[in-house]
């Protein structure tokens, strides 16, 4: 699988969002990441459809939108209709599963499943020929700048081989930086997501390199 490098905007500079997406398509790195909270699924609220719209009048960026809220099959088209190119939801949201890809999919962008640390990668068995990614949480979701939990390295490998040879994307969420990137890369993850260590970066374009040529060879 291509290795792709995802720039949270949650740790961007809000204030000069504009600026902060130069610097993202700058850089190099594949996939805009967009965490959207509702302070009912985590304990954090963050930012939604008008943020998103304003992104995707930017251009030029692919719309990674991770949906942390308790009913995502609710705002699936929504999100679809301003710009979202690819949608993530948690398996432990109270949205059916097989409904909510199937509507994302009719939406006509594609379709992630993400798993918090404490659901076990099993759990994903069902989902398997039904999703594009799945999103191994290497923190608890909610806020952004945590510390990568090691643990999640074995869950990301485990993910991996339950998927066998499927074309299907396994992204990594949390703390991931230059020295947390090798080991979820070479565990089988080959979508990165980072925020808070490439936006404080004043040379954004050397640390999304640096996470591109992690682990090795994509998987």
């Amino acid at each position: 699988m291509e290795r792709k490098i995802a720039a949270s905007i949650l740790s961007a500079d809000l204030l000069h969002l504009g600026d902060e997406l130069g610097r993202v398509r700058a850089s190099g790195a594949d996939w805009l990441h967009f965490d959207v909270m509702d302070g009912i699924f985590v304990d954090n609220i963050s930012f939604g459809i008008p943020v998103l719209k304003a992104c995707a009048g930017a251009g030029g960026l692919y719309l990674d939108v991770h949906l942390m809220i308790q009913d995502p099959l609710r705002y699936v088209d929504v999100f679809a209709g301003n710009g979202a190119d690819r949608i993530t939801f948690h398996l432990e949201s109270v949205s059916d599963p097989f409904r909510t890809l199937d509507a994302i999919h009719r939406a006509g962008v594609q379709a992630g499943l993400a798993l918090r640390p404490a659901t076990p990668a099993r759990a994903v068995l069902p989902f398997l020929d039904a999703v594009d990614m799945l999103l191994v949480m290497t923190v608890e979701p909610g806020f952004g700048g945590q510390g990568y939990i090691p643990e999640m390295t074995q869950k990301v490998r485990e993910v991996r081989a339950l998927l066998g040879d499927r074309p299907v994307d396994v992204q990594v969420d949390g703390g991931i930086d230059a020295a947390t990137a090798p080991e979820a890369a070479r565990a089988g993850a080959n979508v990165l997501v980072s925020g808070s260590y490439l936006f404080r970066q004043t040379d954004m374009k050397s640390a999304v390199d640096i996470l591109r040529r992690a682990g090795g060879d994509a998987v």
